[in-house]
Parts: structure tokens; C-alpha cells; sequence
């Protein structure tokens, strides 16, 4: 596997590099910032579905679904659940490429976006184990698969497209656009929590108050159907997408002439996504579990961190472009590696620690995921770009995120909360050592 045979395409580069020369003169001319507003809500929308099962796998599922098991043991089971759609992404992503192959990208996502708002609002719908026993968790099962399944499929190239049409001195800025979509789905989605969990009894919770955000999910993924559909399907928005290249390429193509470049790819953001978990759903299971604290206060500490994250990403957009993507990510990783070490104390001391552990990392989270995608995905030549952001994506997913919260939780119960900062430093130097790879591959080849 190696990316040699392609010349590496030079991240200070305008737009059009790797273009053909024809391309280059007759491409349609579309404004980013349209491209970015279609990124985000389809971001929003997709974030928006993530969290909503993961925060109800801390304070739904153990006791609905696993209530056999005591707390910490229905929450590993929850955990493992969790872990479902990253595993069928991947496979979502082969089946929805032939879709897109036989009849076109808006059919494709289309169909995606369906399955994953109807895979979501099932589960609103979903009996409890009280009154169907296993079937129920079966159910949960299929359902979080078909939501991975859809996820692979609603891939629209969006984010490679608003990437190749980015001004040329702010390609990190613009980079970072389409990362905005974490934050705000996750404020959503805790807000609505954090409403419901305050306003109700745990009984009348634990009963039917749990299943409203997975309705608003559903009424998130039409809108954000539509607003994507209003762009993919444009006569000049297609165009633009074909002199782009933005297709999928040979799977066989791919891996042999861009397997480098698609496992540095992958491992390239572990830092920001073995991080995205530590400070989102592995501390509600942490206070849930281990603490007495409020839940609801320690939600509103959650939303304040997103808010945090939010002008973080801002300002990673504008040192990305003065030092450049990859060093800035990999002062970013460096910065995780710091704050791992501060896992043990922050959450084993205070709530006042326990606080400044979750602001504090919401912060590395917003400069660190805002440039985590693009530092390699711009080594892509144009013709790979698609299937190669594509595929990164999903590995990257599977192998940092995936089985984050329930590694995290194992660690902490068998061996201390120590060694989740150990889990976490790992992903940062899983980041380090893709990013100093990718950067001496490039140097070879020159």
C-alpha cells in the first residue's frame, strides 16, 4: 500500500491543484459560503442523531432496556450498543456506493437520510424489556445498525467540495466549517435533555419523556434533507461536482495507489475523537455511576463547554492558515497529550475539578476536531478525493470513537480512571506519529 505512484498535492495550493487544465477554465462558479451553509445543517442533523443515543445510553437504556443487569453492567451493555453503527458505517458506505453509482447522489441520499431518520424515530417507538424481554434489545440493535448504515450512506461530498472551492489562503478556515455541526448538534440534544430530565419524575422520564428527542430527530433529519437535496441535485451543483471529480473511484484503484495516505488518513484525528467521547458521553456515565451529583447541572456544564468549543474551532480555522493544517493539529494533539495527564485528578477531585475537566476539554476538542479531517484528506488527488475522505471517515469513526465510552468505563472500573488519561494519551500519539509519517512521505516524494 502506498501513495507514491501520486504526486501529493501541496496543502498551500489554491483550489483547482490537480485539476485538469479544461477543468480548471470551465468549473462552475458557486460561492463557498453556500456549500457551507448545506454542511453544516446536514452536520447538525447527523450530530444531532449521535448524541441523542449516546446520552440515552447513560440515562435510558441501562434501566429500560438492561434492567436485569445492575447500573454499571446495563450501561456497558448500552455502551456496546453504541458501538453498533460505527461498525456498520463502513458498510452503509459500499452499499449506498452502489446506489449512487446505478441512480445518482440524490437518490442515494434520499434513501440514506430516510433509513436514518426512520431508524431513529423507531426507537422512540421501541416497547420496553419489561414488556417484550430481549426482542426489545434486538430491536435497539437493528435500529443503532441501521442508523450506522445510513450514516455511511449520507455522504455527499460536500465537505471535499466546499474544501476544493476554499480561497486559497483559507482553506483551514473553511475546513473548519463543516466540524461547527458537533457543537451545535450537541447543545441541541443536551438542552433537550437537560429540559425533560428537570421537568419530569424518573418515572414518567424512564417511560415515554426519553423518547421525545429521538421524534425531534426525525423532524431534524427532513429538514436537513431538503436543505441537502436543494444543493446535490442542482444542475450546477452536479456539474461542479463532476469537474471536481467528486465520484467514487475504484475501490481496487484506491487502495493501491492511495492505501498510505487513507490508514494516515484514519489515524490522523484518534486524538480529537478518543477526546470526543472523554468530555461528552464516557463523564455522564462517570457522574451517573460514581457521583452524586446533579445530572441536570452537570448537563448545563456540558452545554457551557460546547459553547466553548464553538469559538475554539474559530480560531483554529485562522491558525491553521498562519501555520498550516498539519502543525496545527499536531500542536493541538500535543496540547491532549498535556490534558490526559490531568484526567485522574480533575475527576477524582472536586466538582469544581470535575467542571474545569469538561470546560477545559470541550476547548482542545473545538481546536483539535475543527482540523482534524483535513490535514491529510488534502494529500488526496482530486480524482480520490471523495472515496478517500469517505473512507478515512469511517475508520477514523470506527477505530477512535467507536468504543471510546465503553473502553473508557471498562479502564476506569478494573484498573483506575488513570488509565483512561492513558487511553486518551494513546490517541494523541496515534495522532503525532500519522502526521509526522504523512509529512515525511511527502518530503520522499518531492
Amino acid at each position: 500500500m502506498s501513495a507514491i505512484h501520486n504526486p501529493p498535492v501541496d496543502s498551500s495550493a489554491g483550489p483547482d491543484a490537480g485539476l485538469p487544465e479544461q477543468a480548471r477554465h470551465h468549473a462552475p462558479k458557486v460561492a463557498p459560503v453556500e456549500i457551507a451553509i448545506g454542511v453544516i445543517i446536514g452536520r447538525v442533523s447527523e450530530f444531532f442523531d449521535f448524541f441523542v443515543f449516546g446520552i440515552a445510553s447513560v440515562l435510558v437504556f441501562p434501566a429500560v432496556f438492561f434492567p436485569f443487569a445492575s447500573p454499571t453492567v446495563g450501561t456497558l451493555y448500552a455502551f456496546t450498543v453504541f458501538s453498533f453503527a460505527f461498525v456498520a458505517r463502513p458498510i452503509g458506505s459500499l452499499v449506498f456506493r452502489v446506489i449512487h453509482q446505478r441512480y445518482g447522489r440524490g437518490t442515494k441520499l434520499t434513501i440514506a437520510l430516510f433509513l436514518l431518520g426512520t431508524s431513529t424515530a423507531g426507537i422512540a417507538f421501541l416497547p420496553s424489556y419489561a414488556e417484550m424481554g430481549k426482542a426489545s434489545i434486538v430491536l435497539l440493535a437493528l435500529l443503532r445498525i441501521g442508523q450506522g448504515l445510513a450514516l455511511g450512506g449520507s455522504w455527499d461530498g460536500l465537505p471535499s467540495l466546499l474544501a476544493l472551492n476554499a480561497p486559497e489562503k483559507q482553506r483551514g478556515w473553511y475546513a473548519m466549517i463543516p466540524q461547527l455541526g458537533a457543537p451545535i448538534g450537541f447543545v441541541i440534544a443536551t438542552g433537550l435533555y437537560a429540559y425533560l430530565v428537570s421537568s419530569l419524575g424518573a418515572d414518567d422520564f424512564n417511560t415515554w419523556g426519553w423518547r421525545y428527542p429521538f421524534y425531534v430527530a426525525f423532524a431534524i433529519n427532513v429538514v436537513a434533507l431538503f436543505a441537502r437535496l436543494r444543493l446535490v441535485v442542482t444542475p450546477e451543483f452536479t456539474e461542479l461536482l463532476k469537474t471536481r471529480e467528486l465520484e467514487p473511484s475504484p475501490l481496487g484503484e484506491l487502495a493501491r495507489t492511495q492505501g498510505t495516505n487513507i490508514v494516515l488518513g484514519a489515524f490522523a484525528p484518534l486524538a480529537s475523537y478518543a477526546l470526543f467521547h472523554l468530555v461528552t458521553v464516557f463523564p455522564l456515565s462517570w457522574i451517573a455511576l460514581f457521583t452524586k451529583q446533579s445530572m441536570v447541572n452537570f448537563l448545563l456544564v456540558q452545554i457551557v463547554g460546547a459553547f466553548v468549543a464553538i469559538p475554539c474551532m474559530i480560531a483554529s480555522g485562522v491558525i491553521a492558515d498562519r501555520l498550516g493544517r498539519r502543525t496545527s493539529l499536531a500542536i493541538f494533539a500535543v496540547g491532549i497529550a498535556v490534558y490526559s495527564g490531568w484526567t485522574p485528578v480533575l475527576l477524582n477531585g472536586t466538582v469544581t475539578g470535575g467542571y474545569l475537566f469538561i470546560v477545559l476539554g470541550f476547548a482542545l476538542l473545538g481546536f483539535s476536531h475543527a482540523q482534524s479531517a483535513g490535514a491529510v484528506n488534502s494529500a488526496f488527488p482530486s480524482r480520490y478525493r471523495y472515496s478517500g475522505a469517505l473512507l478515512t471517515s469511517d475508520l477514523s469513526w470506527l477505530t477512535g470513537a467507536a468504543f471510546a465510552p465503553l473502553v473508557a468505563l471498562e479502564l476506569a472500573l478494573h484498573l483506575g480512571v488513570g488509565y483512561v488519561g492513558l487511553y486518551l494519551l494513546s490517541g494523541a500519539l496515534c495522532t503525532l506519529a500519522a502526521l509526522y509519517y504523512n509529512r515525511k512521505l511527502q518530503v520522499s516524494v518531492d
